[in-house]
């Protein structure tokens, strides 16, 4: 498929998701997220690893790792200093832009050092609890850094229809807050309400309840009104775009290509993960966190590379600019 082609099936697939969302928007998040979910982290992760997760150390990506074994130990075994998460997750985005800007492993260290400084002292902050512990491993990773991939795509390949896609892809998002359908037609089954409760993903709908200061956090407010109906429609848009946007670039990253046994490995390890949240959706989630969490913390490289790339993008159009208007 050539790059208009992705574009226009990207689109395509914006507009599926978008329409899903609207429709059963607490089903949709919780089928991607069961469904899609696993499958993408089992195979970006050893796309990311081809690619040397975009570090310019070769070893980088263990201390990622490392980070990732302690967020999980301190979300769910030592619960008492679970704000100590948010650190880590901290401390790897930062050490990330080290691994993109220095080849010195002692320079990165010391953004290491740095970021535990910084984050040890506001780890008790609200703004800091929410932006680095709630948006950043959740909307931040499955929305904004999409949207950041999107442009620097369109612009790299200098492509109208990649522009046009990442029009499209805002445009859904916020339709969901400027829309209403009628809500009798849609009921949220207790399955959803229940899974969504217990998996602890309701948390981040109080989030932006809270942040934006959009009523009271109750089940009425979550479940059936028209706010807590955009704020889940959004969601699930921005998971299963998310997800489904990794998939339709298959023939240009080829993150297939790998050798039959892997791929058989991939896939046994996809279905016992779907049948684990088929089962119990939280005894999914904590089977396949660290999971999660590692493709989040490991994909960090590239998000500074994008928007790296994004400024080398827009700095050479403008050259190019002003050097057409110098001539003419």
């Amino acid at each position: 498929m050539n790059t208009k082609a992705i574009d226009l099936a990207n689109i395509a697939l914006m507009l599926l998701a978008c329409v899903a969302a609207f429709a059963v928007p607490f089903e949709m998040f919780l089928f991607s997220y069961a469904v899609l979910g696993p499958l993408h982290y089992l195979t970006e992760i050893g796309w990311l690893h081809k690619r040397n997760y975009f570090a310019t150390g070769k070893n980088d990506y263990l201390l990622l790792i490392a980070f990732c074994v302690l967020l999980f130990m301190f979300t769910f075994i030592f619960t008492e200093h679970s704000r100590l998460a948010t650190v880590f997750i901290f401390v790897a985005f930062f050490f990330s832009l080290g691994t993109v800007l220095f080849k010195n492993f002692f320079a990165k260290l010391g953004f290491v050092a740095l970021a535990f400084v910084v984050g040890a002292a506001v780890q008790n902050a609200p703004s800091f609890v929410y932006l680095i512990g709630v948006f950043l491993p959740t909307l931040i990773h499955v929305f904004l850094f999409t949207g950041l991939f999107i442009l620097y795509g369109a612009l790299k390949n200098k492509s109208v229809t990649g522009i046009a896609s990442l029009v499209v892809f805002a445009v859904c998002a916020i339709s969901f807050f400027l829309l209403h359908p009628n809500i009798e037609f849609y009921k949220v089954t207790a399955y959803a309400e229940k899974a969504l409760q217990e998996s602890g993903f309701i948390q981040l709908n109080k989030s932006i309840i809270e942040i934006f200061k959009l009523g009271q956090f109750t089940r009425e407010n979550v479940f059936e009104s028209n706010t807590g109906l955009g704020i889940m429609r959004f969601i699930a848009f921005a998971y299963t775009y998310h997800y489904l946007n990794w998939f339709s670039k298959t023939q240009v990253i080829k993150w297939h290509e790998v050798p039959k046994n892997q791929l058989a490995f991939i896939v046994v390890l996809w279905i016992l993960s779907v049948a684990l949240y088929a089962y119990d959706y939280y005894i999914g989630l904590v089977a396949l966190y660290f999971l999660s969490m590692l493709h989040v913390l490991l994909e960090f490289p590239l998000n500074y590379r994008s928007v790296i790339g994004i400024g080398e993008e827009i700095g050479a159009l403008a050259g190019w600019k002003k050097s057409a208007a110098k001539n003419g």
